[in-house]
């Protein structure tokens, strides 16, 4: 006796192998992309701190909507890193202006996410009308399409809430960590006296 995967099961464990693969890829070229662009590799895990949270919103969002994972609500996963990942560019990389300004690290991320929360919010809210639609399943083949905008929503929601308090506070205490780490080895070392 054997068993084997036939029909809608088997094609939804080989589309899952290859869905598993461009999340990892998707993942990998963002955090490679921003640790080029922000010359760290501090700021890339403070990014991708709201892809997480857009993955439980997503989850949460087809549990409460009775939906499944399907092949279109992995696809709505893979579309959400890329959507995500710019509320806490925008955060972080304010941050760091306002830091080489001179502002105090905790102050400038304060300022960062204040001064950025009307942009963020804009469009996090003119995405999720947008794929409102497709989460409402209208029209012939609505249905099978509805888990992709219910995920797309619900981790877009979950992460633009969140995103305020927990990227500010991910950047904060992983600047703290970077001085304290860095702070002894780039003391000056005072000449002995002759």
């Amino acid at each position: 006796y054997r068993l084997a995967l036939s029909g809608e099961s088997e094609s939804y464990f080989e589309s899952s192998n290859s869905l598993l693969f461009a999340y990892v890829l998707a993942v990998a070229i963002i955090f490679l992309v921003l640790a080029a662009q922000f010359e760290s590799f501090l700021h890339p895990v403070t990014i991708l701190v709201a892809v997480a949270l857009s993955f439980t919103g997503a989850l949460l969002g087809l549990w409460v909507t009775g939906g499944t994972l399907n092949l279109f609500s992995e696809i709505g996963l893979v579309m959400l890193v890329g959507l995500v990942t710019k509320n806490s560019i925008l955060i972080v990389e304010f941050a760091n202006q306002l830091r080489e300004a001179g502002k105090p690290l905790v102050e400038a991320t304060f300022e960062a996410a204040r001064t950025r929360f009307r942009p963020i919010l804009m469009t996090a809210l003119s995405t999720i009308v947008g794929i409102l639609p497709i989460a409402l399943g209208g029209g012939a083949g609505g249905e099978a399409r509805a888990p992709l905008g219910v995920a797309v929503i619900g981790g877009m929601l979950f992460a633009s809430l969140l995103t305020f308090f927990v990227v500010p506070a991910t950047y904060v205490t992983l600047e703290h960590l970077k001085e304290r780490l860095r702070g002894p080895s780039e003391a000056p070392v005072e000449a002995p006296a002759a």
